[in-house]
């Protein structure tokens, strides 16, 4: 037997920047994780690459043992979702730099009545948003804060981290960069992001710019800014943040016994989720913990849907577009900087891609809280795409699904409020619960009470809860 991770002498374990494609035939290129540096000589992204001949040398029921004996303990960090997995993600960092708030090991979610009511035996959401930040990218930005810390420490002069964001990100970086004392700054879209996102990086003191342009145009200025003023990126083209985002893949194998669904159904904008899922299922089946690959769906918002559009062509023409407004504004991305690598990842996870219009995005999310969820407009998203798997007959009824949910639906309330109260323009609610209100009169009250019940229940009505 091997060597254990935890015990005995400690196999030396390595990972680094590496070129993602190299088309010259020439030796890909190499980085050191903590130099700054975010693409090759040519402008292509870069990848972590790890030393999966170290991690062979243990076996694949002692590596899930080890994830096993580790999951939500307090011995620090490995209670975390992803620092429990720290030899497949930043082998060499000392813990005390370690930045994390015990993210992951989230709630994969047996969604039975929701899949009863449309047909699906065997459907699971996996509940990313119930997280410190409310999002999946906790995940990532564990890991990108974590390295830079570390820098620090070594004596790397950076005076700060910055993203451009549609809400999400810049959530996760505040909080993760208040955590370790570094100073964070954010470029927002502005009016285009919720006000709960908006709070979350004012909230933790990040330096927050609202800037007159869309996420592309914040994207171009943090890139001008990390290239020229020594701030350090922490969008996904920096690509340690995927390495905390693929645990959301290894999470789930762990969460089905170690194994694989048919499908997993994903929402994609900026596509480095897309990316980070296919790295970690590639991991498991490299160290022979799974033994199957699932498919992958990706689904985007119609009004933000290069990818979409790309697939149709068989990705043989890719075009960025001038993403339009829509209520899933964390995916309102119309350049994605991660397209390559989606690509790369839906061709060999013989993967689809749909589509859904703001409509259906309401309606699906509608229908699924009604069963107990409380789904944000990305997840919708999802749900409608693996609706429209359904409709062309690409998944059985008896097909196991996983559908990632990226965010937590509190962070969305405004759309489901302009919804239930038929304010959503555009949009004609098929589902909507607004507010009864009434005078403080018993009679009244009780009246109302029991005509909305009778109303409600009868089995086949449009607002029946059976």
């Amino acid at each position: 037997m091997s060597s254990a991770p935890d015990g005995g002498p400690k196999p030396r374990r390595r990972a680094w920047f590496e070129s993602l494609t190299d088309d010259s035939g020439q030796t890909p290129e190499r980085f050191d994780l903590d130099e700054v540096v975010y693409t090759d000589s040519q402008g292509g992204l870069l990848q972590v690459v790890h030393d999966m001949e170290e991690l062979a040398k243990t076996t694949g029921d002692e590596w899930k043992a080890l994830f096993e004996r580790r999951a939500r303990k307090n011995e620090w960090p490995y209670g975390s979702g992803v620092w429990g997995k720290k030899e497949w993600v930043l082998p060499d960092i000392d813990n005390e730099n370690v930045v994390s708030m015990y993210e992951g090991h989230t709630n994969l979610f047996w969604a039975e009545r929701y899949g009863r009511e449309i047909g699906l035996d065997d459907l699971w959401l996996k509940l990313c948003g119930n997280s410190h930040t409310g999002s999946f990218k906790d995940l990532g930005m564990t890991v990108l804060v974590s390295q830079v810390k570390q820098m620090i420490a070594n004596g790397a002069d950076i005076p700060a981290v910055a993203c451009a964001s549609t809400g999400d990100t810049s959530a996760a970086l505040a909080a993760y960069a208040a955590a370790a004392g570094i100073p964070a700054v954010v470029f927002l879209p502005r009016g285009k992001i919720s006000l709960a996102q908006l709070i979350q990086p004012v909230a933790n003191g990040a330096i927050v710019f609202a800037l007159d342009t869309d996420f592309d145009g914040c994207m171009d200025i943090v890139k001008r800014i990390s290239t020229s003023d020594g701030v350090y990126l922490a969008n996904s083209m920096n690509s340690l943040r995927i390495e905390g985002q693929k645990t959301v893949g290894i999470e789930i194998a762990q969460q089905l016994d170690w194994s694989m669904p048919d499908w997993i159904v994903i929402p994609g904008g900026n596509l480095g989720n897309v990316s980070a899922l296919a790295k970690g299922l590639d991991m498991l089946f490299e160290l022979g913990m799974i033994s199957k690959r699932p498919r992958i769906c990706v689904g985007q918002a119609e009004a933000a849907n290069p990818l979409y559009l790309a697939y149709q062509r068989d990705f043989e023409v890719f075009e960025p577009i001038a993403a339009r407004t829509t209520v899933a504004s964390a995916i309102q991305i119309g350049n994605p900087v991660s397209y390559a690598k989606a690509v790369d990842v839906l061709r060999r996870y013989n993967g689809v891609v749909e589509q859904a219009t703001e409509s259906e995005i309401m309606e699906e999310c509608a229908r699924a809280d009604r069963t107990g969820l409380f789904n944000c407009p990305h997840t919708g998203v999802a749900l409608v795409a693996l609706r429209k798997l359904q409709e062309r007959g690409l998944v059985k009824s008896s097909d196991q699904i996983v559908v990632i949910s990226t965010a937590h639906g509190l962070k969305f309330v405004d759309s489901k409020l302009d919804y239930h109260s038929m304010k959503l323009e555009g949009v004609v609610p098929e589902y909507p619960n607004p507010p009864i209100e009434l005078a403080a009169d018993y009679q009244v009250v009780r009246d109302q009470m029991l005509r909305e019940i009778e109303t409600r229940f009868v089995k086949g009505s449009k607002g029946s809860q059976s």
